[in-house]
């Protein structure tokens, strides 16, 4: 059994609160110390963002996050080297790498799986990798251990969203609005309605997140999804935050939204 599935497992049906904080912004010496300061807030799973110079799904938030990790040079590698001295002090909480295809490509789906599960990554989420096209990754990643991991939109058709049911493990992301990461206005009732919908093709948890950035957003939501995932929101906090206090900023945003989703 994977460490997600554990992690879920262990909340019997408790919500779960996955944080979202992009590797290497505003630094990279200060992404594990961040990952930290997230655990001690309360996190259930980290999803930790590969930087990549056109992240198409991410609003201005994330992209900014995006922009100050690459001039640090930060790479796949790089971030993957994060995830292992992670794993040096926490060897319980699950941690998904979310990015885009080509960083993976590059370096070569077998050599990628191998690497990611030897550092420590129990899930991958490539947003930009359709599951018509995913055999391959997918094929690498499950023979090394690791958890696939797909997005499911509001405009998923129901044919994409069975292959999905049968691909996804670990858990499911739905993206709860049209739009990018950070943008829009939550309809909670419609959101509600299309995870009932969902849950016909997918067996695995299916977390919600793309547009809750409060609280209140987070417990309604929590009634219907198995996980919230936060991401623009604490972003916001790293990038307001002097470095030296970002961790503690960090913990006690994860505090408040998982309070709220207990």
């Amino acid at each position: 059994m994977s460490r997600i599935a554990e992690c879920f497992n262990r909340l019997a049906g408790h919500k779960a609160l996955i944080p979202f904080i992009t590797a290497g912004d505003p630094n990279p010496k200060l992404t594990v110390e961040l990952m930290h300061g997230l655990v001690d807030g309360g996190a259930d799973i980290i999803e930790l963002g590969v930087p990549f110079s056109d992240p198409m799904a991410d609003g201005p938030v994330i992209q900014r996050a995006s922009e100050r990790a690459l001039k640090h040079h930060v790479s796949l590698a790089q971030v993957l080297d994060m995830v292992a001295t992670f794993r040096l002090e926490n060897t319980y909480t699950p941690v998904v790498l979310m990015g885009y295809l080509n960083p993976v490509c590059a370096m070569g789906f077998q050599r990628f799986a191998e690497r990611a599960a030897a550092c420590g990554v129990d899930g991958v989420l490539t947003v930009d990798c359709p599951p018509e096209e995913a055999d391959e990754l997918t094929g690498a990643l499950v023979a090394a251990g690791l958890d696939p991991i797909f997005l499911v939109a509001p405009t998923t058709p129901p044919d994409r969203v069975a292959r999905i049911g049968q691909l996804a493990r670990g858990y499911v992301y739905y993206v709860s609005l049209k739009g990018v990461t950070g943008a829009g206005h939550l309809d909670i009732a419609e959101v509600t309605g299309k995870i009932a919908a969902l849950r016909e093709s997918i067996t695995v948890p299916i977390g919600v997140g793309f547009g809750i950035r409060d609280a209140e957003t987070a417990r309604a939501l929590s009634g219907t999804a198995d996980a919230i995932v936060v991401g623009s929101r604490l972003v916001q906090e790293i990038e307001a935050a002097e470095p030296q206090a970002a961790k503690q900023r960090l913990a006690r945003l994860v505090a408040e939204l998982k309070s709220a989703i207990r």
